[in-house]
């Protein structure tokens, strides 16, 4: 080939290896046009399809009539038949040396090319599609099946309860009962939804407190559901909640204590929920720093000494309140709050439940489907002092007998003090559980109306005497059921005994 541009000239002209260039840029061709055969994808589709079948077996067998197009037919209309890719020609074999064409002598003859399967008619390959207004849709060669299902009909799996109610000769236990919204004669005069938010000071956020506090666990062989929620009259005023609820546990394992406290403000006083929250936290800090011989003494039943370690640990935290609220600069009286606690051991072997606290509430067991009011008794002091118990000596230190008592009282010294008023004695009880046994401590709020109103006893009782214990919704559903003339905040802490 010659440079760009330039023509090859020889003695003998222009060689056979010049007349491609000539040919290509041949004035006389004509511009490559479009092709005058058709090329669209069915029309490759049939080219390869009869290259493929000419030569195959059957080629010269008649072929059946084709199917009518289902499209014609009246009726449901179908979809277009799937296409279907042809499997790939093989290549041509290259051509075996033989020995005439300089093979190498004791080479091993090549391997023959394999054969191509035999193929199946194209009477056998589809079946026709049947017509007229009955005709299924038409999916091509494929047609879609229904899943077979992995067990037999009539023998379906059932779970361990049916079949355990079966082969028992029992039926199944039926569902607890839905939750009610109210019960007695007539509804509540709240709604059963809050409606204003508490008033918040921008400087103090730490001071909110929400409307619910829900939490729960499982423990050794009892589990646990707590609740605590803003009463009917707190949410139409927009105060906050009265009612501080605090859940801990230390250690782990068998040596694990769960505590539970719960603690109700002043009604009047103005930051009655700080002060509940503050006592909570400070009777759970005595206790998390006393959980190992607080737990020995639970798994040891060592009754006396729990009631006199508990009962010094309640006075140190209400007496830090009272402190604290002198350094407020507020009445004692305003800054209180009542305490209720309960004792978990974390040991399955152990069912020693204990309870201790200061001020009224309610502590309730359902046994059997029967609720026991086991809230610890308070003796009231009345009457004279009796010989004994309370009554003064006799006689003097130096001898002299008090024969009469003229009755004048004795003026109070400038010098001492003023007498405290009368606490709130400390109470305590412990009982051992049995399985099925609830446990119940709870506060004033959802104290009473479960005294004062047997539809509301009958109901839980319902809901609770089940083989498992309520998640943690349906708790706080059943602890919302709401009795006309009580209001004020709920706060419930409930035990199952497995």
């Amino acid at each position: 080939m010659s440079q760009q541009g330039g023509r090859p000239s020889g003695p003998t002209g222009p060689g056979p290896e010049d007349d491609w260039w000539g040919q290509l840029y041949d004035d006389a061709s004509d511009d490559t046009g479009p092709a005058p055969a058709a090329d669209s994808l069915d029309d490759r589709f049939a080219s390869a399809a009869g290259a493929v079948n000419a030569g195959g077996p059957g080629a010269d067998a008649p072929q059946p009539p084709p199917a009518p197009d289902p499209r014609d037919a009246p009726g449901t209309p179908v979809l277009p038949t799937q296409r279907r890719t042809p499997p790939p020609t093989p290549e041509a074999a290259p051509p075996t040396p033989s020995s005439g064409t300089g093979a190498p002598a004791g080479s091993p003859p090549a391997p023959e090319p394999p054969s191509d399967p035999p193929r199946p008619d194209a009477a056998t390959a589809a079946p026709a599609v049947p017509s007229g207004p009955t005709a299924a849709p038409a999916y091509g060669a494929w047609t879609p099946v229904a899943p077979e299902p992995l067990t037999p009909a009539g023998d379906e799996p059932e779970d361990e309860a049916a079949a355990a109610a079966r082969a028992s000769g029992l039926g199944p236990l039926p569902p607890p009962l839905p939750s009610r919204a109210y019960v007695g004669t007539r509804p509540p005069t709240y709604d059963a939804e809050p409606t204003a938010l508490p008033a918040a000071d921008p400087d103090d956020l730490d001071a909110l407190v929400p409307d619910t506090v829900l939490d729960g666990a499982r423990y050794g062989a009892c589990t646990l559901r707590a609740v605590s929620v803003r009463g009917d009259s707190a949410r139409y005023r927009g105060e906050p909640r009265r009612d501080a609820l605090l859940t801990a546990r230390f250690g782990a394992g068998e040596r694990a204590l769960v505590l539970v406290a719960l603690a109700t403000g002043v009604r009047t006083a103005p930051g009655a929920h700080l002060a509940a929250a503050e006592v909570c936290r400070w009777i759970g800090a005595a206790v998390g720093r006393s959980h190992e011989r607080l737990t020995a003494d639970i798994r040891a039943a060592r009754r006396a000494d729990l009631k006199a370690g508990l009962h010094r640990l309640t006075d140190r935290g209400l007496g830090k309140l009272r402190a604290a609220a002198t350094e407020q600069g507020l009445d004692p009286d305003d800054y209180a709050a009542t305490l209720r606690c309960l004792l978990l051991s974390g040991d399955p072997e152990c069912r020693t439940r204990v309870f201790f606290g200061v001020g009224p509430g309610g502590l309730f067991r359902l046994r059997d489907r029967e609720w026991q009011d086991i809230e610890p008794e308070v003796a009231e002091v009345k009457g004279e002092p009796v010989l004994g118990f309370g009554s003064p000596p006799h006689e003097t230190p130096d001898g002299d007998r008090l024969t009469l008592d003229l009755g004048i009282p004795t003026p109070p010294s400038p010098y001492e003090p003023a007498p405290e008023p009368p606490r709130e004695p400390f109470r305590f009880r412990t009982s051992v559980a049995r399985p099925g046994d609830v446990l119940l401590l709870c506060g004033t709020g959802f104290a009473e109306p479960l005294r004062g109103e047997p539809g509301l006893r009958a109901h839980l009782a319902d809901r609770w005497s089940g083989p498992e214990p309520p998640g943690l919704t349906a708790y706080l559903a059943d602890t919302q059921v709401r009795v006309k003339g009580y209001a004020d905040d709920r706060t419930a802490v409930a035990v199952w005994e497995a």
